[in-house]
């Protein structure tokens, strides 16, 4: 009897992601880092450094705002003027010259800003109007958050064309696909959340009422882009930026079933929160996402090459994205294939400033 083994799924095994095959399961996770020039507008330097990581499987951006209401932070960039998609282009084009494949990650922060950063000093909006706990970053330094303002019924279907525009400014811009982002207690993660949410309308109640923004961001982007090259980033555990739910297990659940319905290219959980059980909300196993999830499952948590490599050979991810560590190692792919060791990230240099921490960590060819 002739035994036939299944091969080993690893971090260099290929995959296909909508219509892309990425040589590596290697994803560069989204990451702020704050240069982007007057305007919000991507420069040659933010050109560079996503060229340095052109190796990785999938890069997937810093996330960027899709119109200026979404601004949340100094020095983010957007994705909602034509100066910013030329700024883009440079990115996406350097990208491209090395191999690469990228991915521009839509972002409104809703109620995660201030008026100092918001069009004529309005406040921010939010499904309901309840003031986060913490900061607000302004170019003024620290301030509180605020009391953000309850968007208006009638004001949602301009908050679907501000991403549907966006995702628009993206394919003009040269990006391989997209990724909206529905994590980390912006706006998309307000709605959906019962702790941010406390309408009383079709988008506020029940799960299925809370979901229903997403979902027809979802719609309204896969109508630019066709499903296979738009992937969604959600944190259900995550407690950052005052979030929580009653029940995150059933509220993620119901959300992940009707994405299936889309044929997304990935669904991106992050396992950020997993380390501080029950903070956002009763904890849950997140293996259960995965198993309600129909296609291509991304996660992202402070792996490393082991525990990836692991989560991979189980079936409990078909792609890893690393942040910190693709910071710090522009050619991580190759550090990881050679189990070179790897260069230690300057937190210090994280958000905003100069090429220094930016571009100038050395690759192996250096040493």
């Amino acid at each position: 009897m002739t035994i036939i083994e299944t091969p080993k799924i690893d971090l260099f095994t290929p995959l296909q992601v909508g219509p892309h095959v990425l040589p590596n399961r290697i994803a560069m996770a989204p990451m702020t880092r704050n240069r982007a020039g007057p305007g919000n507008v991507p420069q040659p330097l933010n050109a560079v450094y996503y060229a340095q990581r052109a190796t990785a499987g999938l890069i997937i951006t810093e996330a960027s705002q899709v119109s200026p209401q979404g601004v949340g932070y100094p020095a983010t960039p957007g994705i909602h003027s034509s100066e910013q998609v030329a700024g883009w282009r440079l990115v996406t084009d350097a990208v491209h010259a090395r191999g690469g494949k990228i991915f521009l990650q839509l972002w409104h922060v809703g109620r995660i800003s201030h008026p100092l950063l918001q069009p004529d000093g309005a406040l921010p909006v939010a499904p309901s109007a309840i003031k986060p706990a913490g900061d607000a970053f302004t170019y003024e330094g620290p301030k509180p958050f605020v009391t953000p303002r309850a968007l208006e019924l009638a004001e949602i279907p301009v908050i679907i064309e501000q991403y549907r525009s966006g995702a628009c400014n993206a394919l003009e811009a040269g990006f391989d696909g997209v990724e909206i982002h529905g994590a980390n207690g912006y706006l998309l993660d307000q709605f959906l959340r019962d702790g941010s949410n406390h309408r009383d309308d079709a988008y506020g109640g029940r799960v299925e009422n809370r979901a229903r923004l997403m979902l027809e961001v979802t719609d309204a982007v896969c109508s630019v882009w066709g499903a296979n090259r738009v992937g969604i980033r959600l944190s259900p555990l995550q407690p950052f930026n005052d979030m929580r739910d009653s029940d995150p297990e059933a509220t993620f659940s119901y959300v992940v079933e009707q994405l299936n319905r889309f044929g997304l290219a990935y669904l991106h959980i992050t396992e950020m929160g997993k380390e501080a059980p029950g903070a956002a909300g009763p904890a849950f196993d997140l293996r259960k996402l995965r198993r309600i999830w129909q296609g291509v499952y991304m996660t992202n948590a402070g792996y490393d090459k082991e525990r990836a490599n692991a989560a991979l050979a189980a079936g409990d991810a078909d792609l890893i994205a690393f942040g910190v560590l693709f910071l710090a190692n522009p050619d991580l792919p190759a550090r990881f294939a050679k189990d070179a060791p790897l260069n230690a990230p300057d937190q210090s240099t994280f958000y905003g400033g100069d090429a220094r921490g930016y571009t100038d960590y050395p690759f192996l060819e250096d040493n």
